[in-house]
């Protein structure tokens, strides 16, 4: 969740002993982090959406997205995602479509967040892939992070 964390407050390029400065922009500070079956590392996304000007440029489609090419596959079962906020929907079905074996997340998000609070997409019975979920990981941090922007 820490690396998830300094991706939302610093960018994806940021690597763990080059100095932390905040990214400037519009997009809303939210991280996300793929990590492969052995715990490395795969791909990680920041909201892009107002610097790209693409409404699905969530951090969570953009790590899943950077995770299948890395891996030449649409399939990302074994893989866990971790995110700063709660996934909204088209994440949640992104994260279910893509086979992600776990999810963790952050800060709660009562008004748009599909993982539990406002709609709960990645445990529905319908659906043939559900993810285990671990929400509420570093909350207070991760959402000071977000009081902080909206400010």
């Amino acid at each position: 969740m820490r690396r998830a964390l300094e991706v939302a407050v610093t960018g994806p390029d940021v690597g763990a002993d080059e100095p932390r400065v905040a990214v400037a922009g519009e997009d809303v500070p939210v991280g996300a982090v793929v990590y492969g079956p052995d715990g490395t590392e795969v791909a990680v996304g920041r909201n892009e959406r107002e610097t790209t000007g693409d409404p699905t440029a969530h951090a969570e489609v953009l790590a899943l997205r950077r995770a299948a090419a890395r891996f030449g596959r649409w399939r990302l079962d074994d893989c866990t995602l971790v995110v700063t906020l709660e996934p909204c929907t088209m994440c949640a079905g992104a994260l279910v479509l893509a086979r992600i074996s776990t999810v963790v997340f952050g800060a709660w998000e009562p008004k748009t967040g599909a993982v539990g609070s406002l709609w709960d997409v990645v445990r529905d019975r319908r659906l043939n892939h559900r993810p285990e979920v671990y929400g509420g990981v570093l909350e207070t941090e991760n959402a000071a992070v977000l009081r902080a922007f909206f400010r």
